[in-house]
């Protein structure tokens, strides 16, 4: 936290430096003299308060900051374990030979078929549509109006069975009359045990043709079909019930912690801490789960991983217990410490890239529940990370930098700048001290002047105690010449980098220390402008 916050602070200190822009005034004749201002540019206090209490910063028994960080890594949920592909079930019906005749308001088809669904490795026996849509379309070849009812057994909303009447026209010739719909069906369950109630992934449907009671006597052929076209599209569950399989789901993933990009060099001493990987089983599925592997790399592309006998070893996770309003996940933890894992060298390696593999194993004892695996709306299965730290760092040299564009552009020839400096006035309540320097560069990055700050920004280890808030505190000035050569190259003037060089020094022997931060903990700075304006007339 420390780290960003003094890269923000050194950007405020340099975007003062747009004030230092041209003055232009109407010429009258070339008649110039000189001018001394001073202006001010920034009053602000910057704080780690706003990290507080959002798992990132908590405060400890001595009132100092400790690193609490929660974070998920990794949650899934019924999407993420089964998928119902779009499926198309087909009832239709032909004479085996012959012709016969149809009357008005003659039943021709009254029969119930089964359809397989097609997810593999999987055996569901009850499902609940969350999001989907069945795409319906009859086919009559009959030359007269026929009356299809469309009944889907198992398929049920709020008790009621899902059944729609579409009334298809007549045929014209050897083109069959066609009726489509689409129906919503949102929050339908879905039986899928069969027309026996024993067996899995059976849809069922049942067709009943009526003829118009209104319409005349027509042939029925071997050559025409009755044909009823059912699509369920887009199915999204919300509660399944079955076998899920034998399923592993393993990925490798990256996150970048982008302030860390702004790491140079230099070295952090961190001390003892545990990082805690918390497995949280929410499905009633036995499961198996291992971390493959853990690592992070820095801003100069070293690479650290964490090695410990837990990495690669499988942890075997119970299925949750209860149901929808009493569903109780299963927990199981890994934990890693300086005394199982090499923890201090993978922290202190400073990495802006962390990469966590994970293997997810569902059933890894086959079929042990009887068909009884269930996944609710609120079932997930996630990894979380916890990293508990206390905030005592031992900084040594560690250098940050940053970059971003500015445009000085002034001219000459009218009323300009013809030397200057910044300054900063500094309270700092952090027990760090800070090198500053600032490098001019022109579009390509080409560093035309450095500006060394004049002093340090010392550490509030120099300072003394504030008796209205019980902080240590200390002062300091820092100056930012601009030189006259500077002043001459502001129209070349495209970037400004910003380099930091952080300690921790002590106030004795000068060394550095691990120090603590206290609860609390700020920068007020204050920042003015001092130059020399020649002004033209």
């Amino acid at each position: 936290m420390f780290i960003r916050f003094h890269t923000v602070s050194i950007k405020k200190i340099l975007f003062c430096s747009i004030f230092l822009m041209v003055f232009t005034a109407c010429k009258k004749e070339k008649t110039s003299w000189g001018s001394d201002w001073v202006a001010p540019l920034v009053s602000d206090t910057l704080s780690l308060t706003e990290l507080e209490n959002d798992s990132t910063l908590s405060v400890n028994s001595f009132a100092n900051y400790e690193v609490n960080l929660t974070r998920t890594i990794v949650d899934l949920g019924l999407k993420d374990v089964i998928d119902i592909p779009d499926t198309t079930i087909t009832q239709d019906y032909t004479l085996s030979a012959g012709t016969i005749s149809i009357p008005p308001g003659y039943t021709i088809v009254n029969q119930i078929e089964e359809h397989e669904l097609n997810v593999q490795d999987v055996q569901l026996k009850k499902i609940r549509v969350s999001e989907g849509m069945i795409r319906v379309k009859v086919f009559n070849p009959l030359q007269t109006a026929v009356s299809f009812l469309v009944e889907l057994p198992g398929v049920q909303k709020d008790g009621v069975e899902f059944a729609q009447t579409y009334a298809a026209p007549a045929a014209s010739g050897n083109t069959p009359g066609v009726v489509t719909a689409n129906l919503n069906i949102s929050d339908y369950w879905i039986d899928l045990t069969g027309e026996d109630g024993d067996s899995y992934n059976l849809l069922q449907s049942k067709m009943t043709v009526t003829s118009s009671p209104s319409g005349p006597t027509v042939t029925l052929s071997s050559q025409d079909v009755i044909k009823v076209e059912a699509k369920f599209e887009a199915i999204k569950m919300n509660y399944a019930r079955g076998y899920f399989g034998n399923k592993i789901i393993s990925d490798t993933i990256s996150t970048t912690i982008d302030f860390m990009n702004a790491i140079e060099s230099g070295s952090i001493d961190l001390p003892a801490t545990n990082l805690r990987f918390e497995i949280e089983n929410g499905m009633k599925v036995s499961a198996k789960a291992t971390l493959t592997t853990v690592s992070n790399t820095n801003n100069s592309g070293n690479v650290v991983s964490l090695t410990s006998p837990q990495i690669g070893n499988p942890l075997f996770m119970e299925s949750a217990s209860g149901s929808w309003s009493t569903l109780s996940p299963k927990y199981e933890n890994i934990e890693f410490t300086p005394s199982n894992s090499n923890l201090e060298s993978y922290l202190e390696n400073l990495g802006k890239t962390h990469t966590i593999g994970y293997k997810l194993e569902m059933n890894p004892w086959g079929n042990v529940s009887g068909g009884w695996d269930e996944i609710f709306p609120n079932s997930r299965l996630k990894v979380k990370l916890h990293a508990e730290l206390p905030m005592t760092l031992g900084l040594d040299g560690l250098t940050l930098r940053d970059t971003f564009d500015i445009d000085l552009t002034q001219d000459r020839e009218s009323s300009h700048i013809e030397s200057g400096e910044i300054v900063l006035n500094a309270t700092n309540a952090f027990p760090f001290a800070g090198q500053v320097t600032l490098y001019l560069m022109n579009e390509n990055g080409t560093i035309l002047h450095t500006v060394t700050g004049s002093n340090v920004l010392q550490s509030s280890q120099y300072g003394n105690v504030d008796s209205s808030d019980g902080l240590r505190k200390m002062k300091s000035e820092l100056h930012f010449a601009l030189s006259e050569n500077a002043v001459n190259d502001l129209d070349q003037i495209r970037k400004v980098c910003v380099r930091v060089k952080l300690d921790t020094p002590d106030p004795g022997s000068g060394s550095n220390q691990t120090v603590s931060v206290p609860a609390g903990a700020f920068l007020a700075v204050k920042l003015k402008a001092m130059f020399r304006l020649k002004v033209a007339v």
